[in-house]
C-alpha cells in the first residue's frame, strides 16, 4: 500500500466512526463511558484531527460490536488471478503463473513432440517440476529419466540438466524455479536422519 493510499484510508476513518456511532444512536459521552476514551479524543478522531491508532480503534469496535475492518474500511482485495500471455521460446510454450519478477517463479510449460538432442546446461537456482500430462524426459547429471503424469522432481540447477520431449508426444508440466536457490519441497514431513 502506497503512502497516498494509506493517507486516503486514514482520512476516511473519522467520518466512518461518526456514521457508525450515529447509526447506533450513541453519543460521544456514551461512547466515552463505554470505551474509557475521552470525549475530546473521540471528537478529534471523528473530525480527522487525530490519527486513529489500534489502541483507540479496538475499544470503539468492541463498544459498537463491529469488526475492526468496518471501522478502518480495509481496502478491497484485488483480483488475485494472474492474467498473462503465453510466451513461446524454442518451440516450447510457457505460461507465467506469477506476477512479480525475481524470487520464486512458477510456469506452466508445454513441450511439443520432438526428437531434440539433449544439451544439458547449468545456472544458479533450484527447480521443481510436476508432470501434468504426457511424458517428459529429464537428463540430470549422468542420469536420463522419463517422468510421467503425477511425478515430481526437484534438483539444484547447478547440476547439468535438460528436459524435453521423449519423442512420443507433447508433455505438459508445472515448473517452480527459485533463482537464489530456494528449495521447493512436496514432502508432508521433514526427512529424518
Amino acid at each position: 500500500m502506497s503512502d497516498d493510499d494509506m493517507d486516503e484510508v486514514l482520512a476516511e476513518v473519522g467520518p466512518r466512526l461518526r456514521r457508525i456511532r450515529k447509526e447506533r444512536g450513541a453519543t460521544l459521552a456514551g461512547l466515552s463511558e463505554a470505551t474509557g476514551i475521552s470525549v475530546s479524543t473521540l471528537s478529534r478522531l471523528e473530525s480527522g484531527l487525530r490519527k486513529p491508532s489500534l489502541e483507540l480503534l479496538l475499544p470503539i469496535a468492541r463498544a459498537h460490536e463491529v469488526p475492526l475492518d468496518e471501522l478502518v474500511g480495509a481496502p478491497p482485495v484485488r483480483d488475485p488471478r494472474v492474467r498473462t500471455q503465453p510466451i513461446v521460446r524454442h518451440g516450447r510454450t510457457y505460461w507465467p503463473l506469477t506476477r512479480q519478477p525475481g524470487g520464486l517463479q512458477a510456469f506452466k510449460v508445454l513441450v511439443p513432440q520432438a526428437q531434440d538432442e539433449p544439451e544439458p546446461r547449468t545456472h544458479e537456482g533450484y527447480e521443481w517440476l510436476y508432470v501434468m500430462a504426457g511424458r517428459l524426459r529429464l537428463v540430470l547429471g549422468g542420469h536420463d529419466f522419463v517422468l510421467t503424469a503425477g511425478e515430481a522432481v526437484e534438483f539444484d540447477t547447478r547440476v547439468p540438466h535438460w528436459f524435453g520431449s521423449t519423442g512420443e508426444g507433447p508433455a505438459e508440466f508445472l515448473s517452480l524455479f527459485g533463482p537464489q536457490g530456494e528449495r521447493m519441497h512436496v514432502r508432508a514431513r521433514p526427512r529424518r536422519s
